[in-house]
C-alpha cells in the first residue's frame, strides 16, 4: 500500500534533496512540499499524510509548535542543522533526527524505519478498532420463540446448534427444538460469534456443546455434540474450527 509524506523546510534546496532521496521508495507518494510552519499546519490536517520530514527551524511556527498545532498526528523525521533539539524531538515521538548535511544511507535507514511504524500503527488502530466494535456490539442473551400455541423466553446459552430447512431454521436445545422464520445467515449475524460457529451451509453449533471433532472417512471433519449428534463439517467452513486450535 502507498504511504504519503509531506516535506517541511524553508530552504528550498534541502526539500527537493529529500524530494530527491524519496525518488527510490516507490511505495512512498510525496503529497507536497511546505515552506512555513502556518502552512504546514493546514496541509497536514488538510491531507493528512503517514510521514512528514520536519525541520525545527522555519518561518511562523518552529517544528515543535507545527506538532502542537495539527490535529493529525503523523510519525516524523527531523532533518535540521541543529543537533542540541534532539532530545526534545524524541520526546515528542520523533521516529528519527537528521543532522543536514543528511547522508543519504543514514536518510534511507530512517525512512524504513518510519514505514514499519506506520504499518504498524495501522495494525495497532486496526485491533483497537476491533476492540471497540466488539466492546460495543450486543448480543441478546434471550430469544422468543414460538411452541405450539405458547411463546417461550429462551436463553441463546441453551441453543446447542441450528439447523437450516428450506426458508426456516430450526433450534436445537438438549431437550427440545424450535422453528424459527429467520433464516441461518440472519441468525449468525445476531449470535455471538465467540459461541456459535458456521460449520456447515446447514448447520451453527454453539461452541459450549461441542464434544468433539474427528476427521471424516473422506478426508472431511465430523463434529459431534454433546447428546451425540454428528454434524458434517464442510471444507468452506472447516477453517472456523481449525482457528480453535490450541
Amino acid at each position: 500500500m502507498i504511504k504519503t509524506c509531506l516535506i517541511i523546510d524553508d530552504e528550498k534546496l534541502a526539500r527537493n534533496l529529500i524530494a530527491e532521496f524519496l525518488e527510490e521508495f516507490d511505495n512512498l507518494e510525496v503529497l507536497g512540499q511546505c515552506a512555513k510552519g502556518k502552512e504546514a499546519v493546514v496541509e497536514i490536517n488538510k491531507h493528512k499524510p503517514d510521514l512528514i520530514f520536519l525541520d525545527v527551524q522555519i518561518p511562523d511556527f518552529n517544528g515543535f509548535e507545527v506538532l502542537e498545532m495539527i490535529a493529525h498526528k503523523p510519525v516524523v523525521i527531523f532533518c535540521t542543522a541543529f543537533d542540541q533539539y534532539a532530545l526534545k524531538a524524541f520526546e515528542q515521538h520523533a521516529i528519527d533526527y537528521l543532522l543536514k548535511p543528511i547522508d543519504q544511507d543514514r536518510f534511507r535507514q530512517a525512512v524504513n524505519r518510519a514505514l514499519e511504524q506506520i504499518e504498524k500503527n495501522k495494525m495497532d488502530f486496526g485491533v483497537l478498532l476491533d476492540t471497540v466494535k466488539n466492546a460495543n456490539q450486543s448480543f441478546p442473551s434471550h430469544v422468543i420463540v414460538q411452541k405450539s400455541n405458547k411463546m417461550l423466553n429462551l436463553p441463546v446459552a441453551e441453543i446447542m446448534y441450528l439447523e437450516a430447512s428450506g426458508d426456516y431454521t430450526v433450534l436445537h436445545t438438549k431437550d427440545d427444538e424450535y422453528v424459527s422464520s429467520k433464516t441461518l445467515t440472519s441468525w449468525l449475524e445476531q449470535l455471538d460469534s465467540s459461541f456459535f460457529v458456521r460449520i456447515h451451509r446447514s448447520n451453527i453449533i454453539n461452541f459450549r456443546y461441542l464434544k468433539e471433532v474427528e476427521k471424516h472417512f473422506k478426508g472431511g471433519l465430523m463434529a459431534t455434540m454433546q447428546n451425540g449428534k454428528q454434524l458434517s463439517v464442510s471444507r468452506t467452513y472447516a477453517k472456523n474450527i481449525k482457528d480453535r486450535l490450541v
